[in-house]
C-alpha cells in the first residue's frame, strides 16, 4: 500500500508540474482560453487527453504491481516491467503524457501547447537515451537487452 501511495504522490507532482503548470506557463502568454463552442477539435482533444491519462495511470499501476517500484528515477522498479503497456512499447508513460499534451493543444487549439508537446518529446527522448536506457541496462543486464530486442522504444 505504501508503494502505491509513493507512486501516486510522485506521479501527482510530475503531472502537476510537467503536464499542468509548465504548459500553462508556456501557453498563458499566448492567450490560452476555454473555447466558447465545443466543436470537433475539442472532442478529439478531449478523447486524446483522456486516452493519454488512462495510459499514464495504467503505467503507474503496472510499475507498482509488477515492477515493485515507482516511475520516479530515484525510486525505480525493482523488477523489469515487460507486461501491460510495456509489452507494446518501452515508453508508454511518456507516450501517454505526450498524447495528453497534444489533446490539450487540440482542445484549446493552441500552437504553444503543441510546441510544448514537441519540446517535451525531444527532452524525453534525450533523457531516455542518455539516462534511462543505460540505467536499466545496468540494473537488469541481458534481460533488458532482450526486452529492447523485442519491444520498440516509441512505436
Amino acid at each position: 500500500m505504501f508503494l502505491l501511495v509513493r507512486a501516486l504522490t510522485y506521479a501527482t507532482f510530475f503531472i502537476g508540474f510537467v503536464l499542468v503548470a509548465l504548459p500553462a506557463w508556456v501557453a498563458g502568454p499566448a492567450g490560452l482560453e476555454r473555447p466558447s463552442v465545443i466543436g470537433w477539435p475539442q472532442v478529439i482533444g478531449g478523447i486524446m487527453l483522456v486516452a493519454g491519462a488512462v495510459v499514464t495511470v495504467s503505467c503507474i499501476l503496472t510499475f507498482v504491481a509488477i515492477g515493485r517500484g515507482t516511475p520516479a528515477p530515484f525510486d525505480p522498479p525493482r523488477r523489469l516491467v515487460e507486461r501491460g503497456p510495456y509489452a507494446i512499447v518501452r515508453n508508454p508513460m511518456y507516450i501517454g503524457a505526450i498524447l495528453a499534451l497534444l489533446g490539450a493543444a487540440a482542445f484549446y487549439q493552441s500552437q504553444a501547447l503543441a510546441a510544448y508537446a514537441a519540446g517535451f518529446f525531444v527532452v524525453t527522448h534525450l533523457f531516455v537515451i542518455a539516462y534511462e536506457e543505460p540505467t536499466l541496462r545496468n540494473m537488469f543486464g541481458p534481460a533488458y537487452d532482450d526486452y529492447c530486442g523485442r519491444v520498440r522504444r516509441w512505436i
